[in-house]
């Protein structure tokens, strides 16, 4: 018996960032967080403990890095594993995802530290300029 014909099902357009729609808006929010693009980063290096990515990332608190490895691990860009021994141990590193990130990121890491005296001196000129005003 054939079936009957049916429409074929309507694409979703090509993802667009602009669009508020778009589910890309959520992963751009996931790593534009400074907290996220740090310890993205520092995973970078291969899997590293809690207290090492605390030690590691200057300012961070606890709270705040295990929010974001949560967060992270959520999105599927960094896996955990605990490894179940009487003193808690737990390592987390990048997934196949966040790996695909990484080098981006790293970018991104060097492009702010060469490009910071830039960045403060323009802020500066702002700063002054509006107590001008």
């Amino acid at each position: 018996m054939a079936l009957p014909d049916r429409p074929e099902p309507a694409f979703a357009s090509a993802p667009d960032v602009f669009d508020e729609t778009c589910s890309a808006r959520h992963a751009l929010e996931l790593v534009a967080s400074k907290w996220s693009v740090l310890i993205l980063s520092a995973l970078a290096g291969g899997p590293t403990r809690n207290a090492e990515l605390l030690c590691r990332i200057g300012g961070i608190s606890q709270k705040m890095l295990a929010q974001t490895l949560r967060e992270l691990e959520r999105n599927g860009l960094v896996l955990r594993q605990d490894f179940h021994t009487a003193r808690p141990c737990v390592e987390y590193r990048l997934s196949p995802l966040g790996e695909s990130l990484s080098e981006t990121l790293t970018a991104l890491d060097r492009w702010a530290e060469r490009n910071f005296p830039e960045l403060d001196a323009a802020r500066d000129r702002y700063d002054a300029e509006l107590k001008e005003r």
